[in-house]
């Protein structure tokens, strides 16, 4: 007899398979797209009619949120269902950074391999390789990585876009590399000989950097740090979507026949933004805008490939993003002087790097054909419960140490519970708590605004406290006129912070 998980809110059943029909799980991982950026969203100058689709016919969340307001902690509090500023080294990783999970750490991948599923992470990665930073030889396979925390597959970037090295690693090990021209790279000082963005604009034939990004330049585009080496394994931006889409595309085909999770990070939008030349000009927001509709054909790609292999209806499908949008993140790609009216931040404040709402409020959808309730949920939920939900889906237990601070919200993902979360704790630059009314930042003395981004932080040394019911744009900080909610919001903030403490690292 088949297990079965029944989920009763109602009038309507909810029945997910546990044994032998269990759902595939598609998590496709956006970068830098905000609450605003889609179509379903609100968005009018640009169309994402793949998002669209899923988004019609699942559950769209209206507060969901990142683990934090950037991308490595963000895919760190994913993975391991522990809030990232519970960690030192868990901040924006470099690009020779070494693997920031542990390999003795539960994460949702191993979740998903003790469930008896084939796991695979294609794309973006960010969560280092490696033992030690900076000590990877990248012309040999590099390990710990995705293998070694779950993943029994993996194609993903080295790093990020925009760090060196630039080049693809499969289970571990650079692709289509000369072993006669090995791959070398210092966070340090650059090569001798090898031309750099600031000392040689000439080379910057696709992309030139608005701050910083001036170092090794790899086909046409400066990046952070130096690179020697590798040619023919570098790769060229516009075609990173194509080469990502394809390895997601070709795991489904490969595991249609057995349960399967597949980790999609993409690259889209996350700059250096160069698009595939059949993408460009497809809105008028120029390259930001064509990397959207670039997104949104590689979850078309994806939705295809699960239909063509006959898995569509029972695959779970999450599509979210790390963190808020951020319009110049070091390139001039136009994205400032092109965004006019359209607002990648949605009705909130603040974007990627930010403690103001935008920082973490991202999109969300859930689609699973004939098990979600259609339509939008308002209940507060969080990236951070990605592991326990998981969990409660596939009929796997996982021990409370294991789970850290992640949480089963399974009725709530399938839109049937009207409750959700009480709180979720955000951070960037200092920590911030949510709850469905509220939301209290904790005082900071840091800089409260980013002016190479052109991003409000919302960092201040007073409290603040804002409701989230009649505010959502957070700017009448009202936290004198409400002592009893502040001291009771900061007293559970606090008490989150001693649970954290003296945990192993």
């Amino acid at each position: 007899m088949k297990k079965v998980i029944t989920l009763i809110s109602g009038s309507l059943a909810v029945t997910a398979l546990a044994a032998q029909e269990k759902p595939n799980i598609v998590l496709i991982y956006a970068d830098d797209i905000g609450y605003g950026d889609f179509s379903c969203y609100g968005a009018t100058r640009v169309q994402t009619p793949n998002v669209d689709a899923l988004a019609n016919n699942g559950v769209r969340f209206r507060n969901a949120h990142s683990a934090a307001a950037t991308s490595t902690p963000s895919r760190y509090g994913m993975f391991t269902g522990e809030y990232p500023w519970r960690r030192k080294g868990t901040g924006v990783a470099a690009g020779d950074a070494a693997l920031i999970i542990k390999p003795h750490r539960f994460t949702l991948a191993k979740l998903m391999k003790e469930a008896g599923y084939t796991t695979g992470a294609v794309g973006k990665w960010h969560l280092g390789m490696g033992d030690e930073t900076g000590k990877q030889n990248w012309n040999e396979r590099v390990s710990p990585g995705p293998y070694e925390i779950g993943f029994d597959y993996s194609y993903i970037m080295a790093a990020t876009g925009d760090r060196v090295p630039c080049v693809y690693m499969e289970n571990q090990r650079a692709v289509g590399l000369d072993p006669n021209d090995p791959i070398q790279v210092s966070y340090t000082q650059n090569f001798p000989g090898e031309p750099t963005g600031k000392e040689n604009p000439e080379l910057l034939t696709k992309l030139k950097p608005s701050h910083g990004h001036d170092m090794a330049v790899v086909n046409g585009i400066s990046r952070i740090g130096y690179m020697k080496g590798g040619k023919s394994a570098l790769w060229e931006d516009e075609n990173i979507a194509d080469s990502i889409t394809v390895h997601a595309v070709r795991f489904i085909e490969r595991n249609k026949d057995k349960p399967f999770f597949l980790y999609f990070g993409t690259n889209d939008i996350h700059v250096p933004r160069y698009p595939h030349e059949r993408f460009r000009g497809k809105t008028d927001m120029g390259h930001r805008g064509d990397a959207l509709v670039q997104f949104d054909w590689s979850v078309g790609e994806v939705v295809r490939a699960l239909k063509e292999a006959g898995v569509y209806d029972n695959t779970l499908i999450i599509i979210t993003s790390d963190n808020g949008p951020v319009v110049d993140d070091g390139y001039q790609d136009e994205a400032v002087e092109k965004l006019r009216n359209h607002k990648p931040w949605g009705p909130f404040r603040g974007g990627k790097y930010s403690t103001f709402e935008a920082g973490t409020r991202v999109p969300f959808i859930v689609h699973w054909t004939a098990n979600v309730r259609k339509g939008v949920s308002d209940v507060l939920v969080s990236q951070i419960d990605m592991l326990a939900t998981f969990s409660e889906l596939v009929g796997k237990e996982v021990s409370e140490e294991n789970r850290a601070d992640s949480q089963k919200q399974l009725s709530a993902w399938l839109g049937n519970d009207g409750k959700g979360r009480d709180y979720v704790i955000g951070s960037a630059y200092a920590l911030t708590l949510l709850t469905k009314d509220w939301k209290y930042i904790a005082p900071s003395n840091g800089n409260p605004y980013n002016a190479h981004t052109n991003t409000e932080l919302g960092l201040n040394p007073e409290e603040q406290l804002y409701n989230m019911v009649i505010d959502r744009g957070e700017y009448d900080n009202v936290a004198d006129e409400n002592p009893l909610t502040v001291r009771f919001l900061k007293q559970i903030l606090e008490e989150e912070k001693e649970k954290g403490m003296g945990l192993e690292l």
